[in-house]
């Protein structure tokens, strides 16, 4: 016999997600390895901008994190580059940090981890396969500031692997996102000399810091003003030489006269 029992029908309420934390730090308060590797970060993020200057769709950044998921957020499990850029983004307003989730699941296009002896590893293994597999990074380069013979990149290729760049005949490597050049350059930057990882143009020109652009404008503006004042003495001496050749040809002519006379 029925019992006419109806069975009791549980409501679920909506189901949503749950939202990635929004308590971010952006300062671990850890240095970078040594002020070489702080001007050799600077010097990457600096010439970038000075170099794409006529533009503002892209982000250039270092030593900040990098928020890609909610649980690594949590963990505080990842300090980010020592150097990346994202391309065709808003760029005219500055961040403390790159959070994913809040730039559309944009990942940095380019990423420049600068080694020294107790970050190679991790570099050349556990964060190459982070860039390649998760934030699948189409430019990663590396390079010690103590070693000017350890630059090696890699392009993400069409089965999304990475694959090891061949240097030209500097020993650079090219970055196809940046349309640029990635190579050793010897000199000195904040009273440093050595061999710093430099940005140079599809021509070979180096992308100049803006230190460097002003020190070279007012060399041109040096040579200019020299050599107008090279011109003005030229001239000077050429009026000069005129005027004694008159005086010259005048005193001829008067001693003419008198011996006619």
């Amino acid at each position: 016999m029925s019992t006419g029992i109806t069975p009791q029908q549980t409501t679920i309420p909506d189901w949503h997600p749950p939202m990635p934390p929004d308590d971010l730090i952006f300062d671990d308060g850890e240095p970078l390895e040594t002020n070489r590797h702080r001007i050799a970060m600077n010097a990457l993020i600096d010439s970038l901008y000075h170099g794409f200057a006529h533009r503002n769709d892209f982000f250039a950044g270092g030593n900040m994190f990098v928020y890609y998921s909610a649980e690594q957020a949590r963990n505080r499990d990842f300090r980010g580059p020592d150097f990346f850029a994202v391309l065709g983004i808003d760029g005219s307003y500055p961040r403390q940090g790159w959070v994913v989730w809040n730039e559309g699941g944009r990942y940095p296009d380019v990423i420049i981890e600068l080694m020294s002896s107790s970050t190679a590893n991790i570099d050349l293994t556990t964060k190459k396969e982070l860039y390649q597999n998760t934030f699948r990074t189409p430019d990663y380069l590396v390079y010690n500031p103590f070693d000017p013979n350890s630059l090696q990149g890699w392009h993400l290729s069409e089965t999304q692997e990475y694959q090891e760049l061949s240097p030209n005949e500097n020993g650079w490597l090219w970055c196809e996102t940046l349309g640029l050049w990635v190579g050793v350059w010897e000199g000195t930057i904040q009273r440093e000399t050595t061999q710093w990882l430099r940005f140079f143009d599809q021509e070979g020109n180096l992308v100049l810091l803006p230190a460097e652009a002003e020190r070279q404008q007012a060399e041109r503006e040096r040579q200019q003003t020299e050599a107008e004042r090279q011109r003005a003495t030229q001239f000077q001496q050429q009026a000069e030489q005129f005027q004694q050749r008159a005086e010259q040809a005048e005193l001829a002519q008067q001693r003419a006269i008198s011996h006619l006379l």
